[in-house]
């Protein structure tokens, strides 16, 4: 008997000493995967009363055709004519909520030559809503509802902060799927020269549906870091390239359209190009680093500080300028009215100057 059991004693003790480890370790692999699975539930237990569905309508003017009739009478007269009828437009797309009392933040695009607006929370009431500003070109729309009860309004996160790789979240009502949920990473921070925002979109891979326009982006704390813009696809559906317009900008833009409807943007009047090669050498330039000057018109404040054609941009306030659309992105951070000191190279020579920035007309 003893003889027997020696070996299988020994198997036991081998079994166990190779095959704990591996148990521990899936042990461990599955308590983090069901941490994880709690944490993305908790972001949208916290998130999903403050996201909201907007449903839009207006009416407009279309061209048809009478239809037919037996009366013979009816058919010789009218039958084939054109006539106008009245037709219902409706569009749908997501927001967040900013403030208890019922400010509300979406996309420009999702409210866009519409009449009505409808706002449904996540427990299915709904409210009409009143479009306090708009802003086309950063695509940012600021609705106001009015309720009794003191709405839930969103966390809002630093988007400065975000990294590559980090948890992407988002939420909205992807083809009128309300209350949709999906994860991925944060593909790229700083997205630039998609459009002429002069933005520099977040990219996710976290699926973005039509619907989903000015829902959040979350982070895994359940901070909104960016408002759900657009994505890129050959078939019009999420392919895994979705742009984000970082919250930082988003915030800002909607303080302007509450207080003012719309945002005062500063002005130089000026066309910029970049440096080309054959100018760097006629010019003698130490590098193609700058923007230079191909227009300048009558009356703008550009005209007024004495910017020239042919002058080079090289710095404005503290920021060395790197192509036009850093000029750009820096004009546009400036206050209307509020002096900007730029610096810019003449005939090889460094020039400085302020300009007063005024409102684009």
């Amino acid at each position: 008997m003893i003889y027997f059991r020696i070996p299988h004693l020994i198997f036991a003790l081998l079994w166990i000493f190779f095959t704990q480890p591996m148990l521990a370790q899936t042990s461990q692999a599955k308590s983090a995967a069901i941490s994880l699975e709690n944490a993305f539930h908790q972001v949208y237990q916290k998130v999903s009363p403050s996201v909201v569905s907007i449903a839009t309508q207006r009416t407009i003017a279309a061209r048809g055709k009478r239809p037919a009739s037996r009366d013979p009478f009816f058919e010789y007269f009218f039958y084939g004519k054109k006539y106008k009828q009245k037709r219902r437009q409706t569009g749908l797309g997501s927001g967040i909520i900013l403030s208890k009392d019922g400010y509300i933040l979406t996309n420009a695009h999702v409210v866009r030559r519409m009449t009505h607006f409808t706002v449904k929370l996540k427990d299915k009431t709904t409210y009409p809503a009143k479009l306090i500003g708009s802003d086309s070109v950063l695509d940012l729309a600021l609705l106001k509802i009015k309720t009794k009860t003191k709405l839930t309004p969103v966390r809002i996160g630093d988007s400065s902060k975000v990294r590559v790789g980090n948890w992407a979240i988002a939420i909205g009502a992807p083809l009128g799927f309300e209350q949709s949920f999906t994860v991925g990473v944060i593909s790229s921070i700083s997205r630039s020269g998609i459009d002429y925002s002069g933005l520099r979109y977040i990219q996710t891979d976290a699926s973005i549906n039509k619907g989903n326009s000015g829902g959040p982006l979350l982070n895994i704390h359940g901070e909104v870091i960016g408002i759900n813009r657009m994505i890129a696809s050959q078939t019009g559906g999420s392919v895994g390239i979705g742009f984000t317009i970082p919250i930082n900008n988003a915030i800002a833009a909607a303080k302007q359209l509450k207080k003012n409807g719309k945002i005062k943007r500063a002005w130089l009047g000026v066309g910029l190009d970049a440096i080309r090669p054959e100018e760097q050498k006629r010019k003698k330039l130490a590098s193609r680093r700058g923007a230079i000057i191909r227009q300048v018109l009558s009356g703008t404040p550009a005209e007024k500080a004495g910017l020239q054609v042919g002058d080079i941009i090289v710095q404005v306030g503290s920021k060395k300028i790197r192509n036009p659309r850093d000029v750009i992105q820096r004009v546009r951070q400036s206050k209307v009215g509020k002096r900007l000191r730029l610096k810019i190279i003449r005939k090889r020579k460094s020039i400085q100057l302020y300009l007063v920035p005024e409102e684009r007309p």
